[in-house]
């Protein structure tokens, strides 16, 4: 099958995303309990996704909720570490300025060390910062401990807790860089936590499904692997994964529920975003959010040939990320009905 085949299937299965509007659905009546791990399809079959029944009033507003690091102006932290924002501060249904869609978290950024240099000295005060390495390699200090570090690895790095990062290597070491913060009551780690993505194995489905492809964590094609969770010693983002979608493959549309921030940003390979009811060209280095309001769809479309990878973080409506509320009503903006509660991912 072509690209240019499974990219016109794809979408016709999403739904007509052009503006003469799709097909209206009736919303199941079920209910979830909580997984037990990352994975898990939303709807017990394709034909019970409930897709617009017509074209998203905000639609106009899409390219808000999405933003690359390429279109931000440089600053610098922790000395010499260039960051360029890709998401920051702002409104989840309505952001001031694109990519200002936080409400729980501080930001997610590109970063760059250059060759042969340190950051200085530094400690995080009322927030922590998780780093995934794109390119390069280089060690990280912190509370004693040294670790060495390279493409695909993730550090940790906790509130009160100095740390230095260096590059050992003749090219810029580059990052994602998230930036929580963290509550008056919380306790952070001692130590950091460094985690290699590629020892980390897969999510394991919560529950058998012939929708989902072999070797997928859930949502029809989302291979998972987890870096960090609450009990690794984050604070207000509730778990840190990697998703990968193979060749030809999109994962099961769904909508989040109001509270729940939920960031997809590129690593690998470029896909088509489906938000709403359009279709964005994501590359790596872009990122967005879904406007968390039960009536815009997600998806993410791998049309080429080779696997798309995404960094991919979250933090749900209640206190437990896991945890999904059954049977409870919500009311998203507008008064609008939500559908049936369903797993975060």
């Amino acid at each position: 099958m072509s690209k240019r085949i499974f990219a016109l299937i794809a979408a016709t299965a999403l739904g007509n995303v052009f503006p003469i509007g799709l097909m209206a659905q009736t919303t199941p009546t079920y209910a979830y309990k909580k997984p037990p791990n990352p994975g898990g399809n939303s709807y017990p079959g394709p034909e019970l996704v409930p897709y617009p029944a017509t074209r998203d009033s905000m639609d106009r507003r899409i390219d808000m909720f999405m933003s690359d690091w390429r279109e931000s102006l440089p600053r610098h932290t922790h000395g010499s570490l260039v960051l360029r924002d890709i998401l920051t501060r702002g409104d989840n249904f309505s952001p001031p300025e694109r990519g200002a869609v936080f409400q729980r978290f501080n930001s997610l950024s590109h970063g760059i060390l250059a060759a042969h240099n340190s950051t200085t000295p530094s400690k995080l005060e009322g927030q922590q910062e998780v780093f995934y390495i794109l390119s390069g390699k280089g060690e990280v200090k912190a509370g004693g401990e040294t670790a060495a570090i390279q493409k695909d690895f993730a550090i940790l790095i906790p509130a009160a807790l100095e740390f230095v990062m260096h590059n050992t290597g003749d090219e810029a070491l580059t990052m994602f860089v998230i930036n929580e913060p963290t509550p008056a009551n919380f306790t952070p780690a001692a130590k950091m936590a460094v985690r290699n993505e590629r020892a980390q194995p897969p999510a394991a489905p919560t529950s058998a499904s012939p929708l989902t492809n072999p070797g997928a964590s859930g949502h029809w094609a989302h291979i998972t692997r987890e870096l960090f969770t609450r009990a690794d010693g984050l604070a207000t983002i509730g778990r840190v994964i990697t998703v990968t979608i193979g060749p030809l493959s999109l994962g099961e549309p769904h909508t989040h529920e109001p509270g729940h921030e939920e960031i997809w940003a590129a690593i690998e390979g470029t896909s088509l975003a489906y938000l709403g009811t359009q279709l964005r060209v994501q590359k790596p280095g872009m990122a967005y959010m879904l406007r968390p309001d039960v009536t815009m769809m997600h998806s993410n479309i791998n049309y080429g040939d080779t696997p798309v990878k995404f960094l991919w973080f979250s933090a749900s409506r209640t206190s437990d990320p896991g945890t999904i509320i059954v049977n409870q009503p919500l009311t998203a903006p507008g008064g609008a009905a939500p559908p049936a509660p369903k797993p975060d991912r």
